[in-house]
């Protein structure tokens, strides 16, 4: 996939998210989400911390043990949605910055091309904003744009996700199911 493409989706990623963040009412943050661990202020504070690494992990290439817990804990506060936006800003302009995408991130799971952590990401948004959709009782359906994308993305390695407990185990979508359903279903979610 052409850099520029890749960059326009991670930023539709972003702004889907965005989207469903700013739909979270004052009295729904402490609702669960399908992500059977966290409730909806949770689920937000994992996305933000996520874009929180970005410019850590790709502008100043530190290693995950040199971040260390710097993100850990409640970087939301009291503002989740601005500190969601101001998190997804920093991480869409190093992205974007000449020469990011062709640089080599280092992961917990190894060094990795850049390109295809940004790639991760945007699955991560898609899938999680269906997720945040889900738990605050706004409209589940995500763009078939993304939804393809992801769904080329994760399916080469949805079983280690599984395997690793990013994801839950895959599920056996309804017969007829979507595309968006046998993406939910291959990382673990019953629609």
């Amino acid at each position: 996939m052409a850099r520029t493409q890749l960059l326009d989706r991670h930023a539709a990623a972003l702004d889907l998210f965005a989207d469903r963040v700013h739909r979270v009412g004052e009295d729904q943050w402490d609702l669960p989400t399908p992500c059977t661990e966290w409730s909806v202020r949770d689920l937000v504070n994992h996305l933000t911390a996520e874009q929180l690494w970005v410019p850590s992990l790709v502008r100043d290439g530190a290693t995950m043990a040199e971040v260390g817990d710097a993100f850990d804990g409640d970087v939301v506060g009291a503002d989740p949605a601005t500190a969601f936006d101001t998190a997804a800003e920093g991480a869409r302009e190093v992205f974007r910055e000449p020469g990011a995408l062709d640089r080599t991130v280092h992961l917990s799971f190894g060094d990795t091309p850049c390109a295809h952590y940004c790639a991760q990401m945007v699955t991560d948004l898609v899938v999680h904003s269906w997720d945040l959709s889900r738990g605050i009782g706004a409209d589940e359906r995500l763009p078939d744009d993304l939804v393809a994308y992801a769904v080329r993305e994760v399916t080469p390695y949805a079983a280690d996700l599984a395997k690793s407990g990013v994801f839950g185990p895959a599920v056996e979508p309804p017969a007829g199911a979507d595309v968006q359903t046998k993406l939910l279903a291959l990382l673990g979610r019953r629609v």
